[in-house]
């Protein structure tokens, strides 16, 4: 290395030393800043006391509250149908449906009819009869009266010897005579009342008989006994029917049932909000047999939807509840009748309810005093997270009374005014600091 170079190294080396001598007099010592604890960003849920909707849900099919299954009852061809008679055809009340022929059961009527009428002049023979032989009576007890005197004269003229005894015993054969003549006229009026019993009986049979025929006559006519919806008619004109033949199903459509599967514990809760309702959350399901007339059913709010048509309901009403547990579901059976359920029918819109269709029912009454609701996802194992004066994280145990859907009813550990937290804060950890947001 040569002495320049040598020197140029040096003088670098010096520079460099100066400068951080300099760095290190004019550096500056860090600006002390306080630290400040951060809030949590969080929506705050005020607790008020309200009105809630206890509801109980479930599915189940729609079956008619009457359904007729015309059943031949009498045998014969059927000689007329109503053209209408086929299945789904809606029927008014009084309309004639089906007939089958009537001739053996008319002249079976005739027949009865006038076996009743020779009854009834038999009848009126035997009173005539009475009336007779009670006139003839009276006048052989008055000539039995002058024989019974006539053989008094002739005992008297017989003692005295006045009389012959063959004379004498003329005339005791006279009115021996009389007597007997007498005796079988009363023996015949005895006889009026048991010919006449015979002859009511004959009458009564022929009155029954008469019924029969005319109740068989009434049988080949069939009419609708109110408005109806034909489910099933396999039968024809011409066709021969026999006795105990089905003809034809129809549905009364003034009024539907709907068979529901609901759970106990949801059903009992709807009921005990009732005024005056006070059932059980534990037990059999036998509390349910008394059920209407210790609790005001009207107060329910029922709602009948088909399933396939979610924006359609139907308005019902509580009717029964079987008193036994479906053993497959363990659930009640619930009867929900729906009066007029083809009124304002407009299908595909708004179908009516029509048998074996899949509706689900909703049953809600109102809570006769305001409770606390809060959502169910604001309750983390049993605990609640407020925010107290200061905004500070406080964990509050709560006990929850019943939930439905996203809601929890909560009886105990929560009052009016408290500040709920809705949000799940991991960790959460009592005094963390708190940034309220907008109330949902």
């Amino acid at each position: 290395m040569t002495r320049k170079n040598k020197l140029t190294l040096a003088l670098t080396l010096i520079a460099g030393i100066v400068f951080v001598v300099i760095m290190v007099k004019l550096k500056q010592p860090p600006e002390r800043v306080e630290a400040q604890a951060s809030a949590t960003p969080v929506r705050i849920m005020e607790i008020t006391p309200r009105e809630f909707r206890t509801e109980a849900r479930g599915y189940g099919q729609v079956l008619p509250a009457r359904s007729w299954n015309a059943v031949a009852n009498v045998g014969g061809r059927v000689i007329w149908k109503h053209p209408e008679l086929e299945s789904g055809n809606l029927i008014p009340e009084g309309t004639r449906l089906l007939e089958i022929d009537p001739t053996r059961y008319e002249l079976a009527e005739a027949s009865a009819r006038a076996d009743l009428a020779g009854i009834e002049a038999e009848l009126r023979q035997l009173d005539q009869e009475e009336r007779n032989t009670g006139e003839l009576l009276k006048l052989e007890e008055r000539r039995l009266t002058l024989a019974r005197r006539e053989l008094d004269r002739a005992e008297t003229l017989v003692a005295r010897g006045a009389l012959s005894q063959t004379r004498y015993d003329e005339q005791q054969r006279a009115t021996l005579q009389q007597e007997q003549a007498v005796q079988t006229l009363r023996n015949q009026l005895n006889l009026v009342p048991v010919r006449r019993d015979t002859l009511q009986a004959r009458k009564a049979r022929a009155e029954s008989a008469l019924a029969s025929a005319r109740e068989d006559l009434d049988d080949t006519r069939f009419e609708a006994p109110w408005d109806l919806r034909v489910h099933q008619a396999d039968i024809d004109t011409g066709q021969h029917v026999s006795p105990g033949q089905t003809l034809f199903i129809a549905d009364d459509i003034t009024r539907a049932e709907a068979t529901v599967q609901l759970e106990v514990a949801e059903l009992r809760r709807v009921l005990s909000q009732l005024s005056g309702g006070s059932l059980p959350e534990t037990g059999s399901t036998n509390h349910f047999t008394d059920f209407h007339d210790r609790l005001p059913l009207d107060d329910l709010d029922i709602r009948v939807t088909p399933t396939n048509v979610p924006d359609v309901h139907w308005p019902g009403k509580l009717t029964r509840v079987t008193s036994s547990l479906d053993q497959a579901t363990r659930t009640v059976q619930a009867v929900i009748s729906v009066d007029e359920p083809y009124r304002n029918a407009n299908p595909p819109a708004r179908p009516p309810l029509v048998r074996n269709m899949f509706v689900q029912a909703s049953i809600t009454a109102q809570t006769p005093e305001p409770v606390i609701v809060i959502p169910a996802s604001a309750v983390h194992q049993g605990v609640v997270y407020l925010a107290d004066e200061d905004n500070r994280l406080q964990r509050q145990p709560v006990s929850v009374a019943w939930q439905q859907g996203e809601d929890v009813i909560i009886d105990d550990g929560l009052a009016p005014g408290d500040r709920l937290v809705l949000d799940d804060l991991v960790p959460a950890i009592d005094g963390t600091l708190l940034a309220p947001g907008d109330q949902p």
